[in-house]
């Protein structure tokens, strides 16, 4: 896979396509685009995609991250699939919360709970 900042890693498993992100930090507009360019290609090799972001290794994000999230999240929903947030840190998770976005994402405390959640996937 090319170079990506910030890189992901992007698995295929029979019920979903899991993208990972590798880096610690998410913060910058240029590395966000690029990300934003990343798993759109992703969501556009499949209708009906279920999906599952990883942020295992995440430890910062800025604001920018859950607009991104919020945009991820329609163009799913757009195509018919379904999308799950796994292994988000404490710190992190309380940013959902205070926002309020732990009500529009299903978030699960690991990956196999995510892909698990997927009913009637093909």
């Amino acid at each position: 896979m090319a170079s990506l900042k910030p890189r992901v890693s992007v698995e295929y498993d029979e019920k979903a396509v899991i993208v990972t992100f590798t880096d610690e930090k998410i913060l910058e507009e240029r590395d966000i685009a690029e990300l934003q360019d990343s798993l759109n290609g992703v969501i556009e090799q499949a209708d009906r995609i279920n999906l599952v972001l990883d942020f295992s290794t995440v430890k910062f994000l800025s604001s920018a991250v859950l607009g991104l999230l919020i945009r991820v999240s329609k163009k799913v929903y757009e195509r018919e699939g379904q999308l799950r947030l796994c292994n988000i840190s404490p710190r992190i998770y309380e940013i959902f919360k205070i926002t309020r976005l732990t009500k529009i994402f299903d978030i699960y405390p690991d990956r196999d709970a995510a892909i698990a959640s997927f009913v009637g996937a093909e």
